[in-house]
Protein backbone atom coordinates (compact mmCIF):
# COMPACT_ATOMS: atom_id res chain seq x y z
CA UNK A 1 0.00 0.00 0.00
CA UNK A 2 2.91 2.79 0.92
CA UNK A 3 4.42 1.86 -2.46
CA UNK A 4 1.61 2.27 -4.52
CA UNK A 5 0.72 5.58 -2.75
CA UNK A 6 4.53 6.91 -3.46
CA UNK A 7 4.12 6.13 -6.87
CA UNK A 8 1.05 8.21 -6.86
CA UNK A 9 2.79 10.85 -5.56
CA UNK A 10 5.83 10.65 -7.98
CA UNK A 11 3.22 10.17 -11.35
CA UNK A 12 1.21 13.17 -9.65
CA UNK A 13 4.81 15.18 -9.27
CA UNK A 14 5.77 14.53 -13.11
CA UNK A 15 2.21 15.51 -14.44
CA UNK A 16 2.44 18.86 -12.16
CA UNK A 17 6.07 19.46 -13.98
CA UNK A 18 4.50 18.43 -17.59
CA UNK A 19 1.31 20.72 -17.06
CA UNK A 20 3.17 23.62 -15.78
CA UNK A 21 5.77 23.95 -18.27
CA UNK A 22 3.36 22.99 -21.03
CA UNK A 23 1.88 26.83 -20.36
CA UNK A 24 4.80 28.33 -19.71
CA UNK A 25 6.06 27.02 -23.54
CA UNK A 26 9.31 25.28 -21.76
CA UNK A 27 10.99 21.97 -22.75
CA UNK A 28 10.14 19.72 -19.35
CA UNK A 29 13.70 18.57 -18.66
CA UNK A 30 14.42 21.93 -18.37
CA UNK A 31 11.50 23.44 -16.23
CA UNK A 32 12.76 20.61 -13.82
CA UNK A 33 16.17 21.65 -14.03
CA UNK A 34 15.52 24.87 -13.12
CA UNK A 35 13.22 24.10 -10.39
CA UNK A 36 15.14 20.89 -9.30
CA UNK A 37 15.18 22.09 -5.38
CA UNK A 38 11.83 22.73 -5.32
CA UNK A 39 10.84 19.03 -6.90
CA UNK A 40 13.73 17.75 -4.59
CA UNK A 41 11.47 19.35 -1.76
CA UNK A 42 8.42 18.15 -2.85
CA UNK A 43 9.41 14.71 -3.39
CA UNK A 44 10.63 14.48 0.02
CA UNK A 45 7.34 15.84 1.12
CA UNK A 46 5.39 13.27 -0.66
CA UNK A 47 7.63 10.20 -0.47
CA UNK A 48 10.21 10.47 2.45
CA UNK A 49 7.37 11.74 4.93
CA UNK A 50 4.92 9.71 3.95
CA UNK A 51 7.04 6.40 3.90
CA UNK A 52 8.24 7.52 7.53
CA UNK A 53 4.75 8.15 9.12
CA UNK A 54 3.34 4.89 8.03
CA UNK A 55 6.20 2.57 9.57
CA UNK A 56 5.66 4.88 12.73
CA UNK A 57 2.09 4.34 12.21
CA UNK A 58 2.86 0.52 12.17
CA UNK A 59 5.29 0.56 15.22
CA UNK A 60 2.41 2.05 17.34
CA UNK A 61 -0.14 0.09 16.55
CA UNK A 62 2.38 -3.08 17.53
CA UNK A 63 3.01 -1.08 20.94
CA UNK A 64 -0.46 -1.05 21.70
CA UNK A 65 -1.07 -4.69 20.78
CA UNK A 66 1.73 -4.94 23.55
CA UNK A 67 0.04 -2.75 26.05
CA UNK A 68 -2.95 -4.08 25.65
CA UNK A 69 -1.34 -7.87 26.23
CA UNK A 70 0.55 -6.27 29.37
CA UNK A 71 -2.40 -4.98 30.62
CA UNK A 72 -4.39 -7.98 30.32
CA UNK A 73 -1.92 -10.13 32.51
CA UNK A 74 -2.15 -7.39 34.72
CA UNK A 75 -5.49 -7.98 35.19
CA UNK A 76 -5.46 -11.55 34.90
CA UNK A 77 -2.91 -11.72 38.08
CA UNK A 78 -5.00 -9.23 40.27
CA UNK A 79 -8.06 -11.38 39.69
CA UNK A 80 -6.05 -14.09 41.18
CA UNK A 81 -4.51 -12.02 44.09
CA UNK A 82 -0.81 -11.79 42.79
CA UNK A 83 1.68 -9.53 42.53
CA UNK A 84 1.70 -7.20 39.52
CA UNK A 85 4.61 -4.60 39.49
CA UNK A 86 6.53 -6.23 36.60
CA UNK A 87 3.16 -5.79 34.54
CA UNK A 88 2.66 -2.67 35.86
CA UNK A 89 6.02 -1.48 34.97
CA UNK A 90 5.92 -2.91 30.96
CA UNK A 91 2.70 -1.78 30.57
CA UNK A 92 3.82 2.10 31.51
CA UNK A 93 7.09 1.88 29.66
CA UNK A 94 4.99 0.38 26.44
CA UNK A 95 2.08 3.39 26.59
CA UNK A 96 5.08 5.76 26.85
CA UNK A 97 6.76 4.62 24.04
CA UNK A 98 3.13 4.47 22.12
CA UNK A 99 2.57 8.00 23.20
CA UNK A 100 5.93 9.30 22.67
CA UNK A 101 5.16 7.99 19.17
CA UNK A 102 1.82 8.87 18.66
CA UNK A 103 2.97 12.49 19.30
CA UNK A 104 5.64 12.57 17.09
CA UNK A 105 3.07 11.20 13.99
CA UNK A 106 1.16 14.09 14.83
CA UNK A 107 3.84 16.31 14.77
CA UNK A 108 5.36 15.09 11.28
CA UNK A 109 1.81 15.58 9.77
CA UNK A 110 1.43 19.37 11.10
CA UNK A 111 4.90 19.67 10.10
CA UNK A 112 4.30 19.04 6.78
CA UNK A 113 2.03 21.08 6.54
CA UNK A 114 4.08 23.99 8.35
CA UNK A 115 6.53 23.67 5.87
CA UNK A 116 4.14 24.25 2.71
CA UNK A 117 4.30 27.19 4.19
CA UNK A 118 7.84 27.86 4.74
CA UNK A 119 9.09 30.85 3.34
CA UNK A 120 10.64 30.52 0.24
CA UNK A 121 9.38 26.96 -0.29
CA UNK A 122 7.13 28.31 -3.52
CA UNK A 123 10.61 28.82 -5.28
CA UNK A 124 11.75 32.26 -6.26
CA UNK A 125 9.64 32.49 -9.66
CA UNK A 126 6.48 32.01 -6.99
CA UNK A 127 7.78 34.34 -4.89
CA UNK A 128 8.42 36.98 -7.05
CA UNK A 129 4.71 36.98 -8.11
CA UNK A 130 3.59 37.03 -4.27
CA UNK A 131 1.65 40.06 -3.20
CA UNK A 132 3.82 40.14 -0.33
CA UNK A 133 7.51 39.45 -2.15
CA UNK A 134 8.07 43.28 -1.50
CA UNK A 135 7.26 43.10 2.16
CA UNK A 136 9.67 39.90 2.53
CA UNK A 137 12.67 41.12 0.43
CA UNK A 138 12.73 44.44 2.73
CA UNK A 139 12.44 42.07 5.91
CA UNK A 140 15.27 40.11 4.90
CA UNK A 141 17.53 43.26 4.60
CA UNK A 142 15.87 44.12 8.05
CA UNK A 143 16.97 41.23 9.84
CA UNK A 144 20.81 40.40 7.94
CA UNK A 145 21.57 43.95 7.60
CA UNK A 146 19.21 46.22 9.96
CA UNK A 147 17.90 48.21 6.67
CA UNK A 148 14.75 50.23 7.89
CA UNK A 149 13.80 52.19 5.00
CA UNK A 150 12.34 49.98 2.59
CA UNK A 151 10.19 48.80 5.57
CA UNK A 152 9.50 51.84 7.19
CA UNK A 153 7.90 53.15 4.00
CA UNK A 154 6.46 50.23 3.16
CA UNK A 155 4.07 50.16 6.47
CA UNK A 156 3.44 53.63 6.04
CA UNK A 157 2.30 53.10 2.42
CA UNK A 158 0.05 50.64 3.79
CA UNK A 159 -1.26 52.20 6.93
CA UNK A 160 0.07 49.58 8.95
CA UNK A 161 2.19 51.74 11.79
CA UNK A 162 0.81 52.90 14.92
CA UNK A 163 1.91 55.59 17.11
CA UNK A 164 5.14 52.55 18.71
CA UNK A 165 5.56 51.62 15.29
CA UNK A 166 8.87 51.98 13.15
CA UNK A 167 12.46 52.39 14.58
CA UNK A 168 11.53 52.59 18.41
CA UNK A 169 8.12 49.87 18.22
CA UNK A 170 9.54 47.50 15.71
CA UNK A 171 8.41 46.24 11.93
CA UNK A 172 5.61 43.70 11.17
CA UNK A 173 6.93 40.34 10.18
CA UNK A 174 5.53 39.48 6.64
CA UNK A 175 2.42 37.19 6.71
CA UNK A 176 4.41 34.55 5.11
CA UNK A 177 6.26 34.02 8.47
CA UNK A 178 3.15 34.78 10.17
CA UNK A 179 1.19 32.17 8.29
CA UNK A 180 4.22 29.98 9.30
CA UNK A 181 4.32 30.26 12.96
CA UNK A 182 0.84 29.47 13.06
CA UNK A 183 1.21 26.47 11.55
CA UNK A 184 4.22 25.11 13.44
CA UNK A 185 2.89 26.64 17.33
CA UNK A 186 -0.57 24.09 16.96
CA UNK A 187 2.11 21.67 16.72
CA UNK A 188 2.74 22.98 20.71
CA UNK A 189 -0.61 25.06 21.91
CA UNK A 190 -3.40 22.09 20.78
CA UNK A 191 -5.96 24.14 22.06
CA UNK A 192 -5.62 26.62 19.42
CA UNK A 193 -6.31 24.13 16.48
CA UNK A 194 -9.83 23.33 18.28
CA UNK A 195 -10.80 26.96 19.53
CA UNK A 196 -12.54 29.45 17.83
CA UNK A 197 -9.58 31.78 16.50
CA UNK A 198 -10.38 35.65 15.72
CA UNK A 199 -8.09 38.21 14.12
CA UNK A 200 -8.81 41.94 15.39
CA UNK A 201 -6.98 44.46 14.39
CA UNK A 202 -7.93 46.40 18.05
CA UNK A 203 -7.50 45.63 21.79
CA UNK A 204 -10.60 45.44 22.77
CA UNK A 205 -12.38 42.66 21.32
CA UNK A 206 -16.16 42.06 22.26
CA UNK A 207 -18.08 38.76 22.22
CA UNK A 208 -21.90 38.87 22.26
CA UNK A 209 -23.56 35.84 24.08
CA UNK A 210 -27.57 34.82 23.47
CA UNK A 211 -28.43 33.45 26.89
CA UNK A 212 -31.92 32.23 24.40
CA UNK A 213 -34.45 34.28 26.66
CA UNK A 214 -35.93 35.20 23.56
CA UNK A 215 -40.16 33.28 23.70
CA UNK A 216 -42.34 32.14 20.84
CA UNK A 217 -46.10 31.45 20.89
CA UNK A 218 -48.29 29.48 18.32
CA UNK A 219 -51.80 31.42 17.22
CA UNK A 220 -54.75 30.82 15.18
CA UNK A 221 -54.87 32.98 11.55
CA UNK A 222 -57.22 36.04 13.07
CA UNK A 223 -56.11 35.41 16.59
CA UNK A 224 -53.98 38.42 18.48
CA UNK A 225 -50.80 38.25 18.88
CA UNK A 226 -49.26 39.67 22.55
CA UNK A 227 -45.33 40.59 23.07
CA UNK A 228 -43.03 37.64 23.54
CA UNK A 229 -39.88 37.88 26.09
CA UNK A 230 -36.84 39.66 24.83
CA UNK A 231 -33.39 37.86 24.59
CA UNK A 232 -30.87 38.53 27.26
CA UNK A 233 -27.31 39.39 25.50
CA UNK A 234 -24.10 39.19 27.65
CA UNK A 235 -21.06 41.24 26.85
CA UNK A 236 -17.72 39.51 27.14
CA UNK A 237 -14.80 41.15 26.33
CA UNK A 238 -11.44 39.65 25.50
CA UNK A 239 -8.27 41.29 25.62
CA UNK A 240 -4.99 41.02 24.31
CA UNK A 241 -1.92 40.45 26.09
CA UNK A 242 2.32 40.72 25.16
CA UNK A 243 4.16 37.58 24.55
CA UNK A 244 6.81 37.86 23.67
CA UNK A 245 10.28 36.35 23.17
CA UNK A 246 13.81 36.96 21.97
CA UNK A 247 15.16 35.06 20.26
CA UNK A 248 19.09 35.12 19.00
CA UNK A 249 21.55 34.82 16.25
CA UNK A 250 24.73 35.84 14.73
CA UNK A 251 25.83 38.46 11.98
CA UNK A 252 27.77 35.19 10.40
CA UNK A 253 24.69 33.10 10.23
CA UNK A 254 22.41 35.86 8.84
CA UNK A 255 25.08 36.82 6.41
CA UNK A 256 25.50 32.96 5.58
CA UNK A 257 23.06 32.67 2.14
CA UNK A 258 22.57 28.44 2.89
CA UNK A 259 21.37 30.08 6.08
CA UNK A 260 17.21 30.68 6.40
CA UNK A 261 16.78 33.43 8.47
CA UNK A 262 13.11 33.47 8.15
CA UNK A 263 12.60 30.02 8.88
CA UNK A 264 15.21 30.05 11.93
CA UNK A 265 12.96 33.24 12.82
CA UNK A 266 9.66 31.23 12.83
CA UNK A 267 10.44 27.72 14.20
CA UNK A 268 12.28 29.57 17.26
CA UNK A 269 8.97 32.30 17.74
CA UNK A 270 6.52 28.85 17.36
CA UNK A 271 8.47 27.31 20.21
CA UNK A 272 8.58 29.72 22.70
CA UNK A 273 4.58 31.57 21.95
CA UNK A 274 3.42 27.59 21.66
CA UNK A 275 4.98 26.73 25.08
CA UNK A 276 2.86 29.81 26.40
CA UNK A 277 0.08 29.72 24.48
CA UNK A 278 -0.06 26.38 25.78
CA UNK A 279 -0.49 26.85 29.23
CA UNK A 280 -2.48 30.11 29.16
CA UNK A 281 -5.30 28.77 27.35
CA UNK A 282 -5.66 25.86 29.86
CA UNK A 283 -5.31 27.60 32.98
CA UNK A 284 -4.77 31.86 32.29
CA UNK A 285 -5.99 33.72 35.06
CA UNK A 286 -7.05 36.50 33.18
CA UNK A 287 -4.92 39.08 35.44
CA UNK A 288 -2.69 40.90 32.82
CA UNK A 289 -3.42 37.41 30.41
CA UNK A 290 -5.76 35.25 28.64
CA UNK A 291 -8.44 33.40 30.70
CA UNK A 292 -7.90 29.29 30.43
CA UNK A 293 -10.60 26.46 30.38
CA UNK A 294 -10.35 25.99 33.84
CA UNK A 295 -10.18 29.51 34.89
CA UNK A 296 -14.35 29.65 35.68
CA UNK A 297 -15.82 28.57 38.65
CA UNK A 298 -16.60 24.85 38.35
CA UNK A 299 -20.08 23.91 40.32
CA UNK A 300 -22.16 20.18 40.38
CA UNK A 301 -25.02 21.96 38.98
CA UNK A 302 -26.58 20.91 35.83
CA UNK A 303 -27.10 23.44 32.84
CA UNK A 304 -30.79 24.27 33.66
CA UNK A 305 -30.41 26.07 36.73
CA UNK A 306 -26.08 26.89 37.08
CA UNK A 307 -25.51 30.58 36.53
CA UNK A 308 -23.72 31.59 33.30
CA UNK A 309 -20.32 31.44 32.83
CA UNK A 310 -19.65 28.87 35.27
CA UNK A 311 -18.55 25.11 34.38
CA UNK A 312 -20.69 22.01 35.41
CA UNK A 313 -18.02 19.23 36.87
CA UNK A 314 -18.62 15.52 37.82
CA UNK A 315 -17.26 13.95 40.67
CA UNK A 316 -15.39 10.82 40.30
CA UNK A 317 -16.33 9.57 43.99
CA UNK A 318 -12.78 8.71 44.82
CA UNK A 319 -10.01 11.75 45.42
CA UNK A 320 -7.59 11.60 42.91
CA UNK A 321 -8.53 8.60 41.17
CA UNK A 322 -11.21 6.86 39.04
CA UNK A 323 -13.51 4.56 40.65
CA UNK A 324 -12.72 0.93 41.59
CA UNK A 325 -14.97 -0.22 39.58
CA UNK A 326 -16.53 0.01 36.12
CA UNK A 327 -13.96 3.12 35.75
CA UNK A 328 -15.51 3.48 31.99
CA UNK A 329 -18.98 4.35 33.50
CA UNK A 330 -18.25 7.95 34.71
CA UNK A 331 -16.60 8.68 31.20
CA UNK A 332 -20.06 7.72 29.59
CA UNK A 333 -21.41 9.92 32.30
CA UNK A 334 -19.30 13.18 31.67
CA UNK A 335 -19.74 12.66 27.67
CA UNK A 336 -23.86 12.35 28.38
CA UNK A 337 -23.96 15.45 30.46
CA UNK A 338 -23.23 17.81 27.21
CA UNK A 339 -26.27 18.63 25.00
CA UNK A 340 -26.49 16.80 21.53
CA UNK A 341 -25.43 19.44 19.65
CA UNK A 342 -22.17 19.87 21.75
CA UNK A 343 -21.30 16.48 21.37
CA UNK A 344 -21.24 16.26 17.73
CA UNK A 345 -17.76 18.28 18.05
CA UNK A 346 -16.94 17.07 21.22
CA UNK A 347 -13.70 16.01 22.05
CA UNK A 348 -11.19 15.18 25.30
CA UNK A 349 -8.89 17.18 26.64
CA UNK A 350 -6.41 15.69 29.01
CA UNK A 351 -2.29 15.12 29.44
CA UNK A 352 -0.30 11.49 28.91
CA UNK A 353 -0.42 10.67 32.48
CA UNK A 354 -4.42 10.73 32.81
CA UNK A 355 -4.86 9.28 28.87
CA UNK A 356 -2.29 6.34 30.64
CA UNK A 357 -4.92 5.77 33.24
CA UNK A 358 -7.79 5.69 30.58
CA UNK A 359 -5.98 3.28 28.04
CA UNK A 360 -6.56 0.34 30.70
CA UNK A 361 -10.01 0.71 30.63
CA UNK A 362 -12.61 -1.65 29.01
CA UNK A 363 -15.96 -1.33 28.37
CA UNK A 364 -18.61 -3.68 29.35
CA UNK A 365 -17.94 -6.47 26.23
CA UNK A 366 -14.31 -6.27 27.50
CA UNK A 367 -13.02 -3.84 24.41
CA UNK A 368 -10.59 -1.21 24.79
CA UNK A 369 -11.98 2.09 25.01
CA UNK A 370 -9.10 3.69 23.52
CA UNK A 371 -7.91 3.97 20.19
CA UNK A 372 -4.27 5.48 19.17
CA UNK A 373 -3.94 6.64 15.80
CA UNK A 374 -4.07 4.01 13.16
CA UNK A 375 -3.61 6.17 10.04
CA UNK A 376 -2.11 9.44 8.44
CA UNK A 377 -5.33 12.07 9.44
CA UNK A 378 -7.22 9.32 11.59
CA UNK A 379 -7.12 11.02 15.33
CA UNK A 380 -6.84 8.62 18.22
CA UNK A 381 -10.21 8.27 19.98
CA UNK A 382 -11.22 7.62 23.31
CA UNK A 383 -15.24 5.97 23.44
CA UNK A 384 -15.26 7.57 19.44
CA UNK A 385 -14.22 11.09 20.61
CA UNK A 386 -11.22 12.46 19.84
CA UNK A 387 -8.26 12.91 22.30
CA UNK A 388 -6.80 15.97 22.65
CA UNK A 389 -3.34 15.38 24.65
CA UNK A 390 -2.45 18.85 26.12
CA UNK A 391 0.61 18.87 28.73
CA UNK A 392 -0.91 21.60 30.52
CA UNK A 393 -3.76 20.04 31.81
CA UNK A 394 -3.44 19.08 35.25
CA UNK A 395 -2.57 15.12 36.72
CA UNK A 396 -4.69 13.20 38.74
CA UNK A 397 -5.15 14.61 42.01
CA UNK A 398 -7.41 15.22 44.88
CA UNK A 399 -9.93 17.83 43.68
CA UNK A 400 -7.89 18.37 40.12
CA UNK A 401 -9.73 19.12 36.76
CA UNK A 402 -7.80 16.43 35.21
CA UNK A 403 -10.07 15.88 32.05
CA UNK A 404 -12.18 18.25 29.85
CA UNK A 405 -14.87 16.79 27.60
CA UNK A 406 -16.95 19.58 24.98
CA UNK A 407 -17.26 21.52 22.30
CA UNK A 408 -13.76 23.92 21.97
CA UNK A 409 -14.75 25.72 19.12
CA UNK A 410 -18.20 26.72 20.73
CA UNK A 411 -16.26 27.01 24.12
CA UNK A 412 -13.45 29.25 23.84
CA UNK A 413 -12.30 32.05 21.88
CA UNK A 414 -8.94 33.05 20.78
CA UNK A 415 -8.21 36.60 20.05
CA UNK A 416 -5.17 37.26 17.69
CA UNK A 417 -4.42 41.13 17.69
CA UNK A 418 -3.24 41.07 13.85
CA UNK A 419 0.55 41.46 13.05
CA UNK A 420 3.71 39.79 14.87
CA UNK A 421 6.06 42.78 15.43
CA UNK A 422 10.18 42.72 15.74
CA UNK A 423 12.82 44.61 16.92
CA UNK A 424 16.32 44.09 15.97
CA UNK A 425 18.98 44.81 18.97
CA UNK A 426 22.63 44.57 17.64
CA UNK A 427 24.07 46.04 20.82
CA UNK A 428 23.05 44.13 24.13
CA UNK A 429 24.14 40.97 23.63
CA UNK A 430 26.84 41.17 21.40
CA UNK A 431 28.13 39.18 19.21
CA UNK A 432 24.91 38.26 18.92
CA UNK A 433 21.95 39.76 17.17
CA UNK A 434 18.49 39.79 19.24
CA UNK A 435 14.91 39.71 17.69
CA UNK A 436 12.84 40.95 20.28
CA UNK A 437 9.42 40.10 19.17
CA UNK A 438 5.98 40.76 20.32
CA UNK A 439 2.46 39.07 19.74
CA UNK A 440 -0.99 39.73 21.17
CA UNK A 441 -2.87 37.09 22.41
CA UNK A 442 -6.26 37.11 24.35
CA UNK A 443 -8.74 34.40 25.23
CA UNK A 444 -11.75 33.26 27.28
CA UNK A 445 -14.12 30.90 27.50
CA UNK A 446 -17.34 32.31 25.84
CA UNK A 447 -19.69 29.65 26.15
CA UNK A 448 -19.73 27.91 29.90
CA UNK A 449 -22.71 25.13 28.57
CA UNK A 450 -20.28 23.62 25.70
CA UNK A 451 -17.73 21.04 27.80
CA UNK A 452 -17.77 19.80 31.14
CA UNK A 453 -14.99 18.78 33.73
CA UNK A 454 -14.37 15.47 35.27
CA UNK A 455 -13.53 15.93 38.81
CA UNK A 456 -11.36 13.84 40.76
CA UNK A 457 -12.91 13.71 43.66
Amino acid sequence: MTKFRISLALIALVAVAWLVAYVSGVDVHTYVLQHATLFSSLSMLCVGNLELVTKEIEKSNQLFEDFKKANDEKITKLEKGLAVADEVAKSTKLFTDLSEIQQSVKKMLEDIQAKSKRPGYAGEEDDKKSAHAEHKKAFRGFMAKGVTTDLFSLEEKALAISTNAGADGGYAVPKVIDSMMEALVVNISPIRQYANVVQTSTNDYHKLVNLKGVASAVAAETAARGATNTPTLIDIPINAYDIYSNPQATQQMLDDVFFNAEAWLADELAEEFGRQEGSLFISGSGTNQPKGLLTPTFVATGDATRAFGSVEFLGTGTAGAFPATNPTDILLALAGKIKARYRQNARWVMNKNTLFTIAAFKDASGRYIFNPITAPNVPATLLNYEVVEAEDMPTMAANSLSVLFGDLKRAYTIVDRIGTRVIRDPFSNKPYIGFYTTKRVGGSVVNSEAYKALKFA
